[in-house]
Order: structure tokens, then sequence, then C-alpha cells
């Protein structure tokens, strides 16, 4: 059966996601982050990204891995398509040219997205909205979404998602990288757009589960 390896509070919520929106069965093995932990190498800490069994699957010691069949994954977008292309229906692409445009925008989530989405979601919850330094960091991370962010404007100008017409996983995988901007919620309103493609994305029943079990994870 499929394994899903990790928890919550990671990157692992992009498969759990996933797998929700397409409703099967698979095993669940939490795996939290060592530097959560106060010592990850104690005889009772819990299964961790340190534990020998877990690096066996994944040496660098990050979460989210898939086993399925005895293909290991290690990237969650790399997972979500795999998911997708195999048991999501119309989540995965239907035509060799949906499987190239889910691709690339879920690259252009990895690349241009998610690295300064991420840091301002770590600057504010380090306090740094209450810093002259945290503001500037914030400001310079929002300038540099403005031109993907533009660019997704513009698409979601002519179409309700971004391939096919459909919510897909690539929607699902630029949806993820997104949320950590929102924080910034004039950021965001800049572009209606995006803002409303996003509120739909977050609006389904499987993004809402996933993220009632993320908050019930201790932080």
């Amino acid at each position: 059966m499929l394994t899903i390896y990790g928890v919550y509070r990671s990157r692992t919520s992009r498969p759990l996601w996933l797998l929700d929106e397409i409703g099967m069965n698979f095993n669940h093995l939490p795996v939290i982050q060592a530097y959560r932990l106060p010592d990850a190498s104690a005889a009772d800490a819990p299964f961790n990204t340190r534990s020998e069994e877990f690096l066996v699957l994944n040496p660098l010691g990050q979460i989210p891995v898939m086993e399925d069949d005895g293909l290991v994954l290690t990237e969650s977008l790399a997972i979500t398509q795999h998911l997708a292309r195999k048991y999501g229906g119309m989540l995965g692409p239907q035509n060799a040219a949906e499987e190239a445009l889910i691709g690339q925008w879920s690259l252009t989530a990895a690349t241009a997205v998610e690295g300064c989405a991420l840091e301002i979601l770590q600057t504010l919850a380090n306090g740094g909205a209450d810093t002259p330094e945290g503001q500037a960091q914030i400001s310079i991370c929002a300038e540099k979404l403005r031109r993907p962010f533009a660019v997704l404007e513009r698409h979601l100008g002519g179409h309700e998602w971004l391939v096919g017409d459909r919510f897909t996983v690539a929607d699902l995988n630029m949806a993820e990288c997104i949320r950590y901007a929102q924080g910034v919620p004039a950021l965001i309103a800049e572009f209606p757009k995006l803002q409303r493609w996003l509120l739909r994305c977050q609006d389904r029943d499987a993004f809402k589960a996933m993220m009632t079990a993320r908050e019930a994870e201790p932080a």
C-alpha cells in the first residue's frame, strides 16, 4: 500500500491534501522534523528525520517521503504530480500537453514563489513584523513575488484554473506555495484574480480537512 512519511506541519501537507482529494486509502507514518526535538537521537525520541530507518529512505533527512510499489520519492511536488498522474483522474494530466503544463506551473511554484513566500512566513513567525529589519525583509520578498504573481494574474484573467479549466495538481502545488505569503494580505490583494483563485482552492473540503489536521498537530 502507498505510504506517506511526514507530518502535516511540513511540505507533507501537499500530498496529504491531494490524497484526500482523491479519496484513496494509504498508510501515513508521522515523521517529525529533527530540529523540533530537544534531542532527536535520544532513545525515547519519536520517529524523526534523523532516525536511522528514515535516513535509509531519504539520506537528506527531509520530509515528505513516499513509497509506492517500490518507488521512493522525496520531493513534495514530484510526489503530488506522481500521485495525480497515477491515481488522481481529472486531478492529473489527460494528455502530454497537460502533463507539460502541470510540470511548468509546479516548477514555477518551486522556483519563483516558494523561496520568498517561505521567507515571509518564517520572518513573521519570528516576530519580524515588529522590527525594522524584519519589515525590510518582508518588503524585499514581497517585491520579488510581484513578478510571478503578475504572471498568474494575467493567466487567471482568462482561465478559472491553471491547466485544463479544472482544479488539478498544478493548482494545489501553486496554492500551497503561495499560502506561505498570506501573512501579508495586502500583497495578495494587489492581484484580485489570483486572490479569488486562491480562495477557491482553499474553499475545497480536502484543503479544509488538511488544515484542520495541521492545526491539531503540536506547533
